[in-house]
């Protein structure tokens, strides 16, 4: 026996008997043969016995060489699969290619010392497949050992995903936080709904820290922020040669986050391309970067944010339906700050805490006004706009200072005016409530020149239902543009 081959088995599938003999005498002072004749008994012996390279004749009654290569490529994927096949067989040999992963085709008649040629090199390139693997192994388990030794040090950054991170006790949030609960250890795909600044990318990152794919990696990308070719490449990664700049073969965040979770920020903005690939990877569970021929199998839950309405975006013709069915399986809408407000000194505090430290100060009080004005305020920009404030104040006041209300931006400030022209206000319920409406419909345009979109979110109503308030009171936006 060859000493460098002759502790790997190899299994020759054929349903001639002696095709099978000649095979064996052929390769018997080589390797361990093991033989079967037919596809479903050569299933058996995967089962109970690990191979490193399958040699199976594509002819075969019942079930023919693709199939069976195809179902040994489930049982033992790292086995080397090399199909026999005639020169009639191009249409099976291709499907082998596609569909089976094979190593390599030999056509018949074929030369007995070429064919062991073939074997070695399949030898070698499983025992280097092997040998990576393995390196891979430890690289996690070394990865993982890290990251127990880190884990008292994780939970102190800011961006550590744990519940308390995400700050409310407000019965919007509270049913936020139970529909979490529910669908955070589950593989279910969530569709996370609400205006920009709301917190999504958290409440993903608190979805998948409380799941049970925590120790593997979260990946989070916004569709929106790159075109759609460089996009896919990020998504599904590329072949080298793909696409002009495409030097090397590149792997995508889907393989890399492979038993992990992905976050797809902006999912409306994407293209009916790659929404079709989208659509493969929820289905399938396989992605096909660009410019290959051949799918990846790929396991990864997939969280998914828009700050659009997506059965509108449908409607429009601008999203795949099927697609939208696909993400809307589990939904959570994350509330704006306008609907609880009761969060918001809980949020001020924590925020004050967090840029304390950062910037290095200590703060000695937060005066009431401050809290006053910041829950009479609208917050079209939620969450974010109400952070980026606490810091803008945090970096102005004195160390060991007292937050005060001359320190908040110009636009928190509520005009003295506007408040006694409602307390002047006289007349039935009804007919108050419509001249504070008619009031703050015309402050708001005013404040935005017009603009109702704008105008909408500052009010916290849809445009559709301001649209309708304007025809109510006869009020034209184009009277405040300049």
């Amino acid at each position: 026996m060859n000493s460098n081959y002759s502790n790997e088995k190899v299994l020759i599938v054929d349903d001639q008997k002696e095709i099978l003999n000649s095979l064996s005498r052929l390769f018997k002072n080589e390797y361990q043969v093991i033989t079967a004749n037919s596809g479903e008994e050569a299933i058996k012996v995967l089962k109970q016995i690990i191979v490193a390279v399958i040699l199976s004749d594509q002819r075969m009654p019942r079930m023919d060489g693709t199939s069976f290569l195809q179902k040994a490529k489930d049982i033992q994927p790292d086995a080397i699969r090399i199909l026999i096949t005639g020169y009639s067989d191009i249409e099976a040999t291709v499907e082998a290619v596609n569909k089976a992963q094979i190593f390599q085709y030999v056509s018949k008649p074929f030369e007995p010392e070429e064919l062991k040629q073939i074997i070695n090199r399949a030898i070698d390139h499983y025992r280097l497949s092997r040998e990576n693997k393995k390196l891979h192994d430890e690289l996690i388990e070394k990865n993982k050992l890290l990251q127990i030794e880190n884990e008292a040090l994780v939970r102190q950054v800011e961006h550590e995903l744990d519940l308390g991170n995400i700050i409310g006790s407000s019965p919007a949030m509270i049913k936020v936080f139970k529909l979490i609960k529910k669908v955070a250890k589950t593989p279910t795909t969530v569709l996370l709904e609400g205006e920009t600044g709301t917190g999504k990318e958290l409440t993903a990152k608190m979805i998948h820290h409380n799941s049970d794919r925590s120790k593997n990696m979260f990946i989070a990308q916004n569709c929106g922020a790159i075109p759609d070719t460089l996009l896919q490449s990020e998504l599904f990664g590329h072949e080298k040669g793909a696409f002009t700049g495409a030097i090397q073969t590149k792997k995508g965040l889907f393989e890399m986050a492979d038993n992990g979770t992905i976050f797809l920020d902006e999912i409306a903005d994407t293209t009916p391309a790659l929404q079709l690939g989208l659509l493969r990877v929820l289905q399938e569970g396989e992605i096909k970067p660009l410019g290959s021929h051949l799918t990846k199998q790929v396991n990864v839950r997939v969280i998914a944010a828009t700050n659009k309405n997506l059965q509108e975006e449908v409607l429009k013709g601008n999203f795949r339906e099927d697609l939208f069915y696909r993400l809307n399986v589990f939904p959570i809408i994350l509330p704006p700050l306008r609907n609880r407000k009761e969060d918001i000194p809980d949020l001020i505090n924590y925020f004050v805490d967090k840029y304390a430290r950062r910037i290095g100060k200590s703060v000695k009080k937060i005066d009431d006004s401050v809290i006053e004005l910041l829950l009479r305020a609208d917050f079209p920009g939620n969450i974010r706009e109400l952070e980026n404030e606490v810091e803008r104040m945090i970096t102005l006041i004195d160390d060991n200072g007292i937050l005060t209300a001359d320190l908040l931006s110009p636009r928190f400030h509520i005009k003295q005016d506007t408040i006694d022209n409602f307390t002047d206000l006289d007349g039935n319920l009804k007919e108050i409530i419509e001249k504070i409406e008619r009031k703050m419909i015309e402050n708001a345009l005013n404040t935005t020149r017009g603009n109702v979109l704008q105008s909408a979110a500052k009010l916290g109503v849809s445009r559709v239902g301001l649209h309708k308030m304007l025809k109510r009171y006869e009020i034209l936006p184009e009277k405040f543009k300049n």
